[in-house]
């Protein structure tokens, strides 16, 4: 959890972003090689995330000492130092907000994925590949440093069948069930349904999970009573809507997992900076 998930390289891209031909204001006011220190702290309660990606931006753009003192993971009260970092001022305005945006974003994901999985306890909750766009790195970090679990990180790695690829399929569900387990014996087939009726039908296929998409709680105990009754025992996972609000309604319902992308959609947590003005040649530790 402690370490870097971005490369130097992705890093940069982000300082090029902000500071393509430099940073205009400090140059001009000629204080770009004034000794500094600047801390990050949080300003409310949060779940960090990224003071790793941050410490190492300031590395990259010329800060002679970054230190964190809040790594990712952790949870911090109000007022608690994330990080601080020393070197000549010019660095030090140099990475200052993409670091920040960087720490806020991912703490905001952090915090979403944490609330969620308190909710929902005892469940585990597993956030799904929607990530933003560009950010799958930082955003696996993120919710990972809320507690949650990864759905599954992209097409490659499981067999989900949704509503989309029967659309093209001329064979009886437990003949695709069949199918898919002779050509990939060693994953299990989860398929998402949207109803009672369809739920059991793929059960009864023998889909090892079923992922209820947008099941109100009481359907979830409804098609968990019609299962005990089949004796059937899929793994039911519950997704679409589920909030933190009414996750512990799906714990009481029967559901065995929940699947969320909402915590990718987080506001930004809140980080203080604040610049100190050093004396040449001073030390902090």
């Amino acid at each position: 959890m402690n370490d870097c998930v971005l490369s130097d390289e992705a890093l940069l891209r982000l300082l090029a972003e902000d500071v393509p031909a430099g940073d205009l204001t400090t140059a001009t006011l000629g204080i770009g090689g004034a000794p500094a220190r600047l801390e990050f702290r949080a300003r409310r309660a949060m779940q960090v995330c990224a003071t790793e990606e941050a410490r190492r931006l300031f590395e990259l753009g010329g800060a002679s000492r970054c230190l964190v003192f809040s790594p990712s993971g952790t949870w911090a009260e109000a007022d608690t130092l994330l990080l601080w970092a020393e070197g000549p001022a010019g660095a030090l305005h140099r990475v200052w907000k993409s670091a920040q945006n960087l720490v806020e974003w991912a703490s905001g994901v952090a915090g979403a994925a944490a609330a969620l999985t308190k909710a929902a306890w005892p469940l585990p909750v597993a956030c799904t590949r929607k990530n933003v766009p560009g950010t799958k790195s930082l955003s696996i970090k993120a919710i990972r440093a809320g507690g949650a679990i990864v759905h599954r990180l992209g097409l490659s790695e499981t067999l989900l069948v949704f509503a989309e690829h029967r659309l093209f399929l001329d064979m009886p569900p437990a003949d695709t069930i069949n199918a898919l387990r002779q050509r990939q014996p060693e994953k299990r087939v989860v398929v998402e349904v949207g109803e009672i009726e369809e739920a059991m039908t793929w059960a009864v296929a023998g889909a090892e999970i079923l992922q209820l998409e947008r099941f109100p709680p009481a359907a979830v105990t409804a098609l968990r009573a019609r299962l005990a009754e089949a004796g059937l025992k899929p793994l039911l996972v519950a997704t679409g809507g589920v909030t933190a609000a009414n996750a512990m309604n799906y714990a009481a319902a029967g559901a065995d997992l929940i699947a969320s992308s909402a915590p990718y959609s987080a506001p930004p947590a809140d980080v203080a900076t604040r610049f100190v003005r050093t004396a040449q040649g001073e030390q902090h530790g």
